[in-house]
């Protein structure tokens, strides 16, 4: 296992034997110094490890962003499988789920109630989704338990919308304060090749880089999680890009889902949710 002791952090069994990054007690991390972004946008991609991205001539676009945005060297999924690694990322705890489960639901706040509260505004674009809130497990190459905000109870579902919304809401300036963006099974590398994912990365994300409508924003690239039990679902590939962040730059600290996720709440001053309080928010990077 490599070095889980710099996180501060425990492997403890969670239920029906799925392992999960659990903090020891200590110290909350500091705020970090952080730009107010003016949007965030996180897009998730499946189930490799980073040694299968980084240096793959398959996937040349997901490593020119490590060159023209910020490498995150040491960053690790949380547990396995897909579900609770987003349950993670969007509200600081997997609430116990430790499968793929598409009829259980989740009571308490996620980043989607903290934003709203903030006065902020969030969409998630999944590929493949029949049409907004649209709460059925599986539809094509749509999958709900990719889709985190789905499951916590009193959402507003019509913030769940299908990706062919994102370019339109990018071309009128209508981009979110945040966005979650969720390729399908194929495109996300879950059924299909990195070079599929890679293609898809350079159609849809790169256009978003060069958008006036990110300024001042940052896109987060990130796996759910690996192949490997590494801080307990995998050691995973992890870029920031975009106006806010310094090209070439590199943060080699120990993070995973919930460092992302604490960066997200530090930049806006949103109270910490869950794990997230003990994560080491991502700095150094930015402009």
């Amino acid at each position: 296992m490599r070095p889980a002791a710099a996180l501060a952090a425990v492997l403890v069994l969670a239920g029906c034997g799925a392992t999960q990054w659990t903090p020891a007690a200590g110290p909350v991390p500091p705020r970090a110094a952080l730009p107010r972004f003016t949007h965030v946008v996180v897009v998730v991609f499946e189930n490799r490890e980073r040694d299968q991205i980084v240096g793959n001539p398959e996937a040349p676009t997901f490593n020119a962003l490590l060159r023209s945005g910020a490498d995150i060297t040491r960053y690790d999924a949380v547990t396995h499988p897909s579900l609770p690694n987003y349950l993670a990322l969007v509200s600081g705890s997997t609430h116990g789920i430790t499968s793929d489960c598409t009829s259980c639901d989740v009571s308490g706040p996620s980043l989607a109630s903290q934003l709203e509260a903030a006065g902020r505004t969030w969409k998630t674009y999944a590929e493949g989704l029949p049409r907004p809130g649209w709460d059925g497990s599986v539809e094509g190459l749509y999958a709900k338990k990719h889709d985190p905000f789905l499951y916590f109870r009193g959402v507003d579902r019509s913030r769940v919308v299908p990706l062919t919304q994102l370019a339109p809401d990018v071309a009128a300036r209508r981009l979110p304060d945040f966005s979650l963006v969720i390729p399908d099974l194929c495109n996300d590398m879950h059924d299909c090749f990195p070079e599929t994912s890679d293609r898809w990365l350079r159609a849809h994300v790169l256009p978003l880089l060069r958008s006036p409508a990110l300024a001042g924003g940052v896109v987060f690239v990130v796996f759910d999680e690996g192949t490997s039990d590494a801080g307990g679902g995998g050691h995973i590939y992890a870029a920031a890009a975009g106006p806010a962040v310094r090209p070439g730059s590199v943060f080699a600290q120990p993070t995973n889902h919930y460092g992302l996720l604490r960066t997200i709440e530090d930049a806006w001053g949103l109270p910490r949710l869950g794990l997230a309080a003990r994560a080491r928010p991502i700095a150094g990077i930015w402009k």
